[in-house]
C-alpha cells in the first residue's frame, strides 16, 4: 500500500510527467488523424507509405524539436516563454523604429493565428477520437450525425466545466497521457515487429525528399507529382501542431522538465507513426489507420483504448483552452487588449485562471467548427493553416533575434527551418484557404483587427489626453488644501504615471473640489519582467498627499488590497477615470465601443465595488 502510495506521489510531483498532461496533449492526439486525413485521398503504394512517415518524422524533427525545443525554447524570460516574451527580448535589440514596428505586426500576426488554431484543435481532436466508435461492431451503423451530437456534448461539458476551475481533475491528466503514450508506442511497435524494413527507411530523410522533390518522375506526370506532394504538405503539418505550445507553456513547467519529457513523447510519436507506415503496407486499408490498426492488434482492449483517446482529446483541448486563457491574461498586462473579466481559481495563476470571454468565445467558434465541417477529414481542410501561419512568423522573430545576437551558425539552421515552414505555410496557403482554412482565418482576424485598433487607439488617446505635469499639480493642490474644507478619510486615486497626474484626478480635486484629509495617488507599472512585484510608498509628496508605486512583472498578478495592508491604508473611497469618447472615425467608433464594454481599472483589480467611484472625461477623437 505504502508502495503504491509512493509511485502516486511521484507521478504527481514529477514535473515532467506533470508535462504531460499540461504541454503534449495536442501533439500527443495528433497520430489520431494525421496519417487517415492524408491517406483518405492519397494512393497506398510503397513509395507513398514511406515518403509520408519520413515526412512525418522529418517535420516532427526540425519544427518541434529544432525550432521550439532547441531554438525557441532557449530564448526566454525567467524560464517564461511565448510569442510576448519573443517580442519584448527582441525589441531590446531593435535599432530602428521601423525594427520594432515590424517586430510588433509580426508578434500580433502569430498571436493570432495561434488563436485561430486554437479553435481548431479541440474541434478535429474531438471529432477524429468519437468516429472511433464507428469500427465497434455494434456501432458500424452510426451516422455522422450522432457522432457530431457526441462531438458537441463532449464540447459543451468541456467549456462550461471551465468556470469551475480544473485544479481538482488536472491532477489525473498526466497519468492519463503516460499511459496514452506508452499505448500509442507500444502499438506501433507491435506493428513494426511485422515490417521491420520500414524503420531504417522512414528516418531516412532522402525517402521525404524523393517524395517532394522526385527527379525520376517522368515530364508527363511531374505537374501532378508536384501538385499532390504539396497537397500532401499541408496535412503533414497536422502532426506538429501543438508544437507552438511547448514553447507557451514554459511558465507552467519550466524549460528543462518540457525537454525531458519530450525525448520520451518524441519516441513514442516516432514509433506510433512508423507503425502506422507498416501496418498500411500490409493492409492497404483505408480507413482511419490508426484506429484499425489498434482494432487488429486487440479486439478485447479496444473499447478501453477508444474510451483513452476520448479522454486524451479532451485533455489535449482542455490544454489549449488553458494556453489561450494564459495568452490573454499575457495580452491584458501587456495592454495589447482590453480588460478582461479575470477569476483566478487557484494560487497558480498561469494554468488556474479563467477568462469568461475567451471561453465562450472559444466555445462558439469550436462548435461552429464541429457543425460546419461534420467530419475530422473535412476539419482538416481548416487545420493547418493557422498553425503553419504562427511557426513560419514565429521562425523569422527567431532568426531576427539570432541576427542580433550574432549566433550565425544558429541563424543558418533556424533559416532552414523557417525555410521549411515557409513551405508548410505556402501549401496551406495554395490548397487550403478556399477549402476550409478561410475559418481559422476568419477567427485569427478578430482578434488581430482586436489588437490593431486598441493598441493604436491607446496611443492616440494618449497623445490627446492633457495630462498634468506632477510639480504643477502639486502647487494648486496645496493651495487648494489650506484653503479648502476637506472631507473625512482617505482617498485613493488610481494614476496611469507616476510623474504625470491624470485629467480625473484635476477633474475630481480642483474643478469638484473634492479633497480628503488624506489623499493617496496609487501607479502600477508594469516591468520588462514576466514576474516579481514591489512597491515604494512616498508620504506628504504635498500636503495629506502620499504616492504609492507599485512595479509588476506583465505576467504577475497584483494584489492591490494586500499592497494597501502592508502600508496601513485604510481607504474610505477609490477613484478611478474613465473615458468618454466622441468620433466620427469607423475605427475610434469600434475603440469607443471597445472601452465601453470593457471592465473598468478597478474592477479588473478586484478592489471593493461599495468604495468604488468612477469619474468620466469625455475625448473627442
Amino acid at each position: 500500500m505504502n508502495i503504491l502510495c509512493n509511485v502516486k506521489k511521484n507521478l504527481s510531483e514529477n514535473k515532467s510527467i506533470k508535462a504531460l498532461g499540461i504541454v503534449f496533449g495536442d501533439i500527443g492526439t495528433s497520430p489520431i488523424y494525421t496519417i487517415a486525413v492524408i491517406f483518405a485521398y492519397l494512393k497506398v503504394t510503397n513509395e507513398n507509405v514511406l515518403g509520408v512517415v519520413s515526412l512525418i518524422i522529418w517535420t516532427i524533427t526540425l519544427l518541434v524539436t529544432v525550432q521550439y525545443v532547441w531554438f525557441a525554447m532557449g530564448i526566454s524570460e525567467r524560464n517564461e516563454g511565448g510569442t510576448i516574451i519573443l517580442k519584448n527580448i527582441i525589441q531590446k535589440y531593435a535599432k530602428s523604429a521601423r525594427e520594432i514596428t515590424f517586430i510588433t505586426i509580426i508578434s500580433y500576426i502569430a498571436l493570432s493565428l495561434l488563436i485561430g488554431d486554437s479553435v481548431i484543435t479541440p474541434a478535429i481532436s474531438i471529432l477524429s477520437a468519437v468516429e472511433g466508435i464507428s469500427l465497434i461492431p455494434f456501432f458500424q451503423n452510426v451516422t455522422t450525425d450522432t457522432i457530431i451530437l457526441i462531438s458537441v456534448a463532449i464540447t459543451i461539458i468541456l467549456f462550461w466545466y471551465q468556470h469551475k476551475g480544473t485544479e481538482k481533475i488536472a491532477k489525473i491528466f498526466s497519468p492519463i497521457m503516460l499511459l496514452w503514450f506508452i499505448t500509442i508506442g507500444i502499438s506501433g511497435l507491435f506493428s513494426l515487429i511485422y515490417a521491420p524494413e520500414i524503420l531504417l527507411k522512414v528516418i531516412n530523410p532522402a525517402y521525404a525528399l524523393r517524395f517532394v522533390f522526385d527527379s525520376n518522375i517522368p515530364v508527363s506526370r511531374l505537374m501532378t507529382h508536384d501538385i499532390i506532394s504539396l497537397f500532401v504538405l499541408s496535412d503533414v503539418i497536422l502532426s506538429a501542431t501543438g508544437g507552438e505550445a511547448l514553447y507557451a507553456d514554459m511558465g507552467h513547467i519550466g524549460r528543462e522538465p518540457i525537454t525531458k519529457a519530450w525525448v520520451f513523447v518524441f519516441i513514442m510519436l516516432v514509433l506510433n507513426y512508423m507503425g502506422q507506415g507498416a501496418f498500411l503496407l500490409m493492409h492497404k486499408t483505408e480507413t482511419n489507420t490508426f484506429f484499425q490498426m489498434l482494432y487488429s492488434q486487440s479486439h478485447f482492449f479496444y473499447i478501453p483504448v477508444l474510451v483513452l483517446s476520448i479522454m486524451a482529446t479532451i485533455i489535449a483541448s482542455q490544454a489549449v483552452i488553458s494556453g489561450i486563457f494564459s495568452v490573454v491574461y499575457q495580452l491584458i498586462n501587456n495592454r495589447i487588449v482590453p480588460l478582461l473579466r479575470i477569476d483566478y481559481k487557484s494560487s497558480e495563476i498561469q494554468s488556474q485562471i479563467y477568462i469568461s470571454f475567451a471561453n465562450w468565445f472559444l466555445f462558439l467558434s469550436v462548435l461552429t467548427a464541429i457543425i460546419i465541417f461534420r467530419t475530422s477529414n473535412n476539419l482538416a481542410m481548416a487545420y493547418g493553416l493557422a498553425v503553419s501561419g504562427t511557426m513560419a512568423f514565429t521562425g523569422i522573430l527567431i532568426n531576427i533575434h539570432f541576427y542580433h545576437k550574432k549566433k550565425f551558425i544558429m541563424l543558418f539552421v533556424s533559416l532552414v527551418t523557417t525555410f521549411a515552414d515557409i513551405m508548410f505555410l505556402t501549401s496551406n496557403l495554395l490548397y487550403k484557404t478556399f477549402q476550409g482554412g478561410y475559418f481559422a482565418l476568419i477567427i485569427a482576424t478578430l482578434p488581430f483587427v482586436t489588437i490593431m485598433i486598441y493598441t493604436e487607439g491607446q496611443k492616440r488617446l494618449h497623445n490627446i489626453y492633457k495630462m498634468t505635469d506632477l510639480n504643477i499639480f502639486l502647487k494648486e493642490y496645496n493651495d487648494r488644501y489650506k484653503n479648502s474644507a476637506k472631507l473625512k478619510g482617505t482617498s485613493l486615486f488610481f494614476a496611469s504615471l507616476s510623474d504625470k497626474v491624470s485629467p480625473y484626478i484635476v477633474k475630481t480635486m480642483m474643478d469638484n473640489n473634492i479633497i480628503y484629509e488624506k489623499n493617496i495617488l496609487v501607479s502600477i507599472e508594469r516591468t520588462a519582467k514576466p514576474y516579481g512585484t514591489d512597491s515604494l510608498f512616498k508620504s506628504d509628496i504635498g500636503v495629506g498627499l502620499s504616492h504609492l508605486t507599485i512595479r509588476a512583472g506583465y505576467s504577475e498578478v497584483v494584489d492591490v488590497e494586500a499592497m494597501l495592508n502592508k502600508y496601513n491604508i485604510d481607504e474610505t473611497v477609490i477613484f478611478y477615470g474613465f473615458e468618454e469618447i466622441v468620433s466620427n472615425n469607423v475605427f475610434w467608433k469600434i475603440f469607443a465601443l471597445i472601452k465601453k464594454l470593457s471592465p473598468s481599472f478597478v474592477r479588473f483589480y478586484k478592489l471593493p465595488a461599495e468604495k468604488v467611484h468612477g469619474v468620466m472625461v469625455r475625448i473627442k477623437m
